[in-house]
């Protein structure tokens, strides 16, 4: 049995290193679904945990995957003082162990934060060679997938709605990795170089406030697109910085875009209660071009709701439903994907705040509220609840990450490992 271990973990190694990647928020096409994947479909404390570590400092970004390596960020406290550690942290897949973390940056925020923000909340992004990490107003920066330093950029600070922090995290494509810098006083997009940092491009986005979205990139039959949350959702070429087309999507916080081939599914979650614009969800169809009128039938829109509003978590399409998961209480509606009907709408029994993204995995749509219970559902508009699993591990605002055989689930305090692997 002695020799025998060896060789099982070296094997284990070996399948891990040609593990399917999740290097962005919500994945590879940005989307939430992973198939085939073969991830356990029960977890608890104690059931399917590889393994466990604890995490320090604070951060709310998604952990990301690329072959046997773990990446996430998160800001440590510098004690006796008001400043933190900006760290990036990489950890091996099929142990847990800390590969390798450097420091970004140390030093006072020169923004403030919501008490339940942190100062990690925007997810990392890779592109195979390297992974880029941004800190809100603090600092962007790239290493090696081996933990070298590359390049670093200090972007500026703006201040931020009701002192609330920032989330948008970089996306990248092209050889640029691309930042939106939402704020009260000089919202703007930037795209840097992946080799050196140096700035490609620069759009103002001047009519636009505090945002806290991802961009996502959009490859379909057509082109390649950076779509790019807002008010007004914005589409631009990766290459140039121009505006392909733009739709006013009412509401203040944007939610995550979400595309399926050649649909394009937006919108914002509604504020009208708040004084607000009121939001819809709306299906952008690809080729898209000018500026599109949602309450007007035209040839880029396939559909518009104007009743549709998103939440916090970005929407899920998948098997030709949307699931809409609303920002309190535990309720979920799913939509016709191809009408944008809504089909259903009622709270998921037991469940709470969800804020992070849903998934679908292996034919199973996964819902976590913030206590760590995940709502395992059978994909359909009933919402029919065919499992329920709890973590325990504090607060859990992150979208989790699927690979071969694996969750990734991240707490306040914790990184969870999930795997059909027996209890530890």
């Amino acid at each position: 049995m002695q020799k025998l271990i060896p060789l099982a973990l070296a094997t284990l190694a070996a399948a891990m290193a040609h593990a399917h990647d999740w290097p962005q928020f919500r994945g590879p096409a940005a989307d939430g679904v992973a198939e085939g994947v073969g991830a356990p479909a029960s977890w608890s404390e104690a059931e399917n945990v590889a393994w466990r570590v604890e995490i320090p400092g604070e951060g709310w970004s998604s952990p990301i995957v690329v072959g046997n390596k773990v990446l996430l960020t998160t800001a440590v406290p510098v004690e006796g003082s008001r400043a933190y550690r900006f760290e990036v942290h990489c950890y091996a897949l099929d142990s847990g162990d800390l590969v390798w973390s450097q420091v970004a940056h140390e030093g006072e925020p020169p923004e403030p934060r919501h008490r339940d923000n942190t100062f990690a909340s925007e997810t990392a992004v890779a592109d195979g060679e390297r992974v880029y990490a941004y800190f809100g107003m603090n600092v962007v920066a790239c290493y090696t997938l081996d933990g070298e330093p590359v390049w670093r950029k200090d972007l500026g600070a703006y201040p931020i709605d009701n002192d609330w922090g920032t989330s948008s995290g970089p996306v990248v494509t092209e050889g640029k990795v691309f930042i939106q810098i939402d704020n009260e006083t000089d919202s703007h997009l930037v795209a840097l170089n992946t080799s050196d940092g140096e700035q490609a491009w620069r759009v103002e986005r001047a009519d636009e406030v505090s945002n806290w979205s991802t961009p996502i990139v959009w490859q379909n039959s057509q082109r390649t697109e950076l779509v790019v949350g807002g008010r007004t959702v914005r589409s631009y070429d990766p290459g140039s910085g121009d505006v392909l087309w733009s739709l006013n999507a009412g509401g203040r916080s944007c939610s995550g875009n979400t595309a399926t081939g050649d649909v394009l599914y937006v919108g914002n979650e509604d504020r009208s209660s708040r004084g607000g614009a009121p939001s819809g969800l709306y299906a952008v169809k690809a080729g898209a071009s000018g500026v599109i009128d949602p309450t007007e039938p035209n040839d880029s829109l396939l559909w518009a709701n104007q009743r549709g509003a998103a939440g916090i978590a970005s929407p899920l399409v998948y098997d030709g439903l949307i699931y809409v998961p609303e920002r309190r209480g535990g309720m979920m509606r799913v939509h016709d994907a191809a009408t944008g009907q809504q089909l259903t709408r009622k709270r998921l029994a037991g469940s709470g705040v969800v804020w992070a993204s849903p998934l679908a995995v292996d034919g199973r749509v996964l819902v976590m509220d913030e206590s760590g219970k995940t709502i395992v559902l059978n994909p359909g508009p009933d919402l029919e609840v065919i499992g329920v699993n709890q973590l325990e591990g504090g607060r859990f605002w992150s979208t989790p990450a699927v690979t071969d055989g694996t969750l990734l689930i991240r707490s306040a305090s914790r990184l969870y490992c999930l795997r059909s692997t027996g209890a530890i």
